[in-house]
């Protein structure tokens, strides 16, 4: 069999965006689960959409997804060079669509664009398309050698047949036929010499064996022009696996507004690449089972393309931040507190044990971002409102609370050691003379020196990383509070 070659070929127009890296995660696993090589290929033929630093972001996504290529700019495979202008500097694409134009599969178009303007134009996915109506085709070999001595601009088209069918096969979608006469005559070279990204994916995808080529569902529609050009040239026409859309919760296309549309937007929001890879990877696809959690290596062994969807794939961001939750929590310390202590920081400055703020906050957060909601009342008791202190199930209320903290507080005053052990067995103790249960102690402690009704820790956790003073300082405002109601 042949090796399995898969390439992404990425514009540097900008971040990256989900769909993208999508096409690119895929691609690495349909290559890899079956021993064959990833290719990075970068196509910046469109002068007018390059964006500076576009190039590195692109380097950067694909090592922070753990997308390692075998072939690129980086990486000489032997089918170089990897970058579409240095390629078309070797005359590789004008001497390939000559080689059309020999076979009659092209021709030079010398039209200009008041003449093209007057073109009929016709609705196609949304958009007004001019269809062609092959006027330099009837022109003769005299005439275009003397329209290209007298330096006249050209593009080169392909000529497409305007009678019977083409049909083309893609993995998900099957066979698919359409009308020749629904195909226009799509340029192959632009008038400043560069090719269009249609002819050049074909060349190189050719001349750099690929053998699957895996992109977005909007490409079917232009497939059946790449298989004439691939049939025009005698060549293996590759494996066409087209993906489904992703949209929005709203079934609507990913804008940059939505926050979520590329990569590098989700790891400013605090993800981990580790659980957007593995999301991204179950958008279109789904493995035998219905298990969710995956490794990229545990990716590479499941991945069959087969199982990839035909329907479009919702980008749930409830969903993500879960699984990105999971990740969390299985991370060791180790790991976790260097990613968290930034957050901790910016949340509480200095003056706290930040490790075992941490050690609180890892299995309560989806993302890095939700740590500072999570502990900020241990820098400032926030207002509260008393009717906290009333909990049906802990058998609490306002004269209960009131009750416990002010017996508590002389007991508190005269502990020195503020260890959560410590603190546990002196509020055990009260708890046990008291003969009520542990929440109708525990509740109203917490709330008095948190302030807050969800806490990432019980109350003696937090008084432990309070201190003595402030500790007894919130305990007091909760016992005036209490007063002022009774």
């Amino acid at each position: 069999m042949t090796k399995i070659r898969t390439r992404y070929a990425p514009s540097p127009t900008g971040k990256m965006h989900v769909g993208n890296l999508r096409s690119a995660l895929y691609e690495f696993l349909i290559a890899k689960h079956a021993d064959g090589d990833f290719m990075l290929r970068i196509e910046d033929t469109d002068q007018e959409r390059f964006v500076e630093g576009a190039t590195e972001i692109i380097y950067s996504t694909l090592e922070k997804a753990g997308l390692k290529h075998d072939e690129g700019p980086d990486k000489d495979g032997g089918v170089g060079p990897y970058v579409q202008s240095e390629r078309m500097k070797t005359g590789i694409y004008l001497k390939y669509a000559k080689e059309l134009i020999d076979k009659g599969e092209a021709y030079y178009c010398f039209c200009d664009k008041d003449r093209l303007a007057s073109l009929k134009t016709e609705i196609v996915e949304g958009k007004e398309i001019m269809i062609y109506d092959k006027h330099c085709l009837s022109l003769s070999k005299e005439d275009v050698e003397k329209n290209l001595a007298a330096g006249l601009p050209y593009v080169i088209r392909q000529n497409n047949p305007t009678e019977g069918t083409t049909t083309f096969h893609d993995e998900l979608y099957g066979d698919i036929t359409v009308n020749n006469s629904e195909l226009d005559d799509m340029i192959l070279i632009k008038s400043d010499g560069y090719p269009t990204y249609n002819f050049a994916n074909v060349v190189d995808d050719h001349t750099m064996n690929i053998t699957h080529v895996v992109r977005g569902n909007e490409y079917l529609s232009s497939s059946p022009k790449y298989t004439r050009l691939y049939e025009a040239f005698g060549w293996q026409v590759p494996v066409y696996v087209h993906l489904p859309l992703i949209t929005d919760e709203n079934h609507k296309k990913l804008s940059k507004r939505s926050g979520h549309s590329s990569f590098e937007d989700l790891m400013e929001q605090g993800f981990l690449a580790e659980a957007v890879v593995n999301y991204i990877a179950l958008l279109g696809w789904s493995p035998e089972d219905n298990r969710e959690i995956f490794s990229l290596e545990e990716l590479i062994k499941e991945f069959d393309y087969h199982r990839i969807s035909k329907s479009p794939a919702v980008f749930d961001m409830v969903k993500l931040r879960w699984m990105n939750g999971e990740y969390l929590k299985a991370m060791d310390m180790e790991s976790f507190f260097p990613m968290a202590e930034p957050f901790l920081k910016e949340a509480l400055g200095v003056g706290f044990d930040l490790k075992k703020i941490a050690a609180m906050v890892k299995t309560r957060i989806e993302v890095f971002p939700d740590i500072a909601g999570q502990v900020d009342f241990f820098k400032e008791l926030p207002s509260y409102d008393v009717e906290m202190y009333t909990h049906k199930k802990m058998k609490t209320d306002k004269a209960s609370s009131l009750e416990v903290l002010t017996e508590l507080l002389p007991l508190l005053e005269e502990q020195e050691d503020y260890s959560n052990d410590a603190l546990y067995q002196t509020l055990l103790s009260y708890v046990e003379k008291k003969g009520c249960k542990n929440g109708f102690v525990m509740w109203p402690v917490r709330t008095a020196v948190s302030g807050r009704q969800m806490t990432p820790a019980g109350a003696t956790e937090i008084m432990e990383i309070l201190g003595k003073e402030e500790s007894l300082k919130r305990i007091r405002i909760g016992i005036e509070k209490l007063q002022k109601e009774s």
